[in-house]
């Protein structure tokens, strides 16, 4: 408050600091205005590895395929862009995870004990928290299955995964509708996932994880499509111009078959290649938006 009061300066946190502004955010008020600085979007990327200057796009352009050619081309960098290109320092490092791994240990040994009240044998527990998460496939993941399989409470399970989501490690994803059991899909933020399994292994994880950060990134709200247990649902709602769209996230071969029984009027499959048609829109212009 001292600083903002009487030095004419700007300020950035990091670190164990930022995660303690965000819980201070409404003692600052007036004097913080929080801005979350995601990594690289796939536009800046391809900006600062290849000095390609790409337009962004909207959501209107993509769902009514106002896409130009050479736009679908930029289609073959989007896995080197998966596999850790958003991140600044993988441009000058091309072994660039043990950094993050490292990265990750800093926040969960240093950051978040500095921030939090927590005991010291907890740190363990919140490393086998994102362990598990990040060798598990992505269907299923909620409170209640990391806290029966790491063998800790529901409530312990929920404190650590919304310190590793303010932490932007975990991404908790909430469900659509009011008459579901409130617990969120756990996702992880770009590329922590490959820490545990290789990038063939994990690229269904990594895929979706893609699509949520670009929505967070773009301020677009959205949730998961809760599966009743045997049936093949689609995965999100995004909400868009006072409209509902539903959203499929895949490979190439995702079909229409989750779309069965959805009355909404637009529905698409996002999918990991540069093919357009009626309902299918390449998953990589999500990173073209503004």
């Amino acid at each position: 408050k001292k600083i903002y009061d009487f030095l004419n300066v700007k300020l950035t946190f990091t670190s164990s600091v930022a995660l303690s502004i965000i819980d201070s955010s409404y003692d600052l008020s007036r004097r913080v205005n929080l801005h979350y600085l995601y990594p690289f979007s796939f536009r800046e990327y391809l900006f600062f590895k290849f000095d390609k200057k790409v337009p962004c796009i909207t959501l209107e352009d993509i769902f009514n395929d106002k896409i130009s050619s050479e736009l679908l081309k930029l289609d073959v960098h989007f896995d080197k862009y998966l596999s850790g290109g958003l991140m600044p320092f993988t441009l000058d490092e091309p072994d660039f995870m043990p950094l993050m791994s490292n990265i990750l240990n800093k926040i969960i040994q240093k950051d978040i004990p500095s921030f939090a009240s927590i005991k010291i044998e907890e740190i363990n527990k919140i490393k086998k928290v994102v362990k598990f998460i990040g060798k598990s496939e992505v269907d299923g993941l909620n409170f209640s299955s990391v806290a029966k399989n790491i063998g800790i409470t529901k409530y312990k399970a929920e404190s650590y995964i919304n310190l590793l989501n303010k932490s932007f490690i975990l991404n908790p994803v909430f469900p659509a509708g009011t008459n579901v059991l409130r617990e969120p899909k756990i996702l992880m933020f770009l590329p922590y996932r490959l820490l545990y399994k290789d990038f063939v292994d994990s690229i269904g994880g990594l895929r979706e994880d893609f699509f949520c950060e670009a929505m967070l990134a773009a301020n677009i709200p959205f949730n998961y499509l809760k599966t009743t247990r045997g049936a093949k649902t689609p995965d999100y709602y995004i909400q868009y111009n006072d409209e509902k769209i539903v959203v499929e996230v895949g490979g190439k071969s995702k079909g229409r078959e989750q779309f069965k029984g959805i009355t909404d009027k637009k529905k698409f499959i996002f999918s990991h290649s540069s093919t357009i048609d009626k309902n299918r829109r390449p998953l990589f212009l999500l990173g073209l938006l503004n």
